[in-house]
């Protein structure tokens, strides 16, 4: 059986985080062309609502499910269940969602860091936690974490958003050996710098600096697309990435070599 006949049976669902824009978004639209049924998991309800009627009406199978905050483990639990109820069970997921900051170290509040650890970390730890089960009784698996190139080289004024994106990356490896022997694989992904609607923000706020000359710095001359990353999180999804695990996938134009 090929990886396209695969993807295509309906027991395959992908759950996407911040699926509703950017990044999240553009990975969603491409899982559901690769045959995957997709719940788009957002906060944004209306983000969530227009992917999801858009993708349905290209002929593919989404499912919304926004007002979700994925740092509270019982709206998370509660949003994964809905999906199994709806699509089946969940062999894929992408651990997206995220929200960044920038601020002097020592200015960094408690609360500041603790949204930052808890949006971008613990939404992973409890979103895997609550779907690793039906990928091990399936005997297969795909866990795709979004982290960051800026926990690689480190980043001014982002030690939370940074150290978050970090812890990513280390629990990516540890489950990679810890559920590979279950058919599951997990990878993560450090995108660079992409455009999208969180890096325009940061932009116009000023704490990007010239994204033109940040651009002409990299070796590919040009920002990131959301497309970029969807088009790498599509082969980790698939089985032909079934021996890649606890890999570190660079999407970056070349920031890190």
């Amino acid at each position: 059986m090929t990886s396209t006949d695969h993807a295509r049976n309906p027991a395959r669902t992908a759950v996407v985080t911040g699926g509703g824009k950017g990044m999240g978004e553009a990975i969603a639209r491409r899982l559901a062309r690769d045959g995957f049924a997709v719940a788009i998991v957002d906060l944004d309800g209306d983000a969530a609502e227009h992917v999801a009627a858009q993708i349905n009406s290209a002929g593919y199978r989404a499912l919304a499910l926004g007002g979700v905050d994925v740092s509270v483990r019982e709206q998370v639990n509660a949003a994964m269940q809905r999906v199994r109820d709806e699509l089946g069970p969940i062999l894929v997921l992408v651990n997206n969602a995220g929200i960044t900051g920038f601020q002097r170290f020592v200015d960094i509040t408690d609360e500041q860091w603790d949204r930052i650890i808890k949006v971008n970390l613990n939404s992973a730890f409890y979103c895997t936690q609550a779907v690793v089960g039906d990928m091990t009784e399936a005997g297969w698996g795909r866990i795709v974490n979004i982290s960051s190139s800026s926990a690689q080289t480190g980043s001014e004024y982002m030690t939370h958003y940074a150290s978050s994106k970090g812890a990513m990356i280390a629990m990516t490896k540890c489950l990679a050996l810890e559920l590979g022997p279950s058919g599951i694989t997990v990878n993560t992904i450090p995108p660079g710098s992409i455009m999208t609607p969180m890096m325009r923000a940061s932009a116009d706020r000023g704490h990007l600096g010239d994204v033109e000359a940040l651009a002409a710095r990299l070796p590919v001359r040009r920002i990131g697309e959301p497309e970029d990353i969807a088009g790498a999180c599509s082969y980790l999804c698939s089985d032909d990435a079934g021996y890649v695990t606890g890999q570190i996938i660079g999407v970056n134009g070349g920031r890190v070599t």
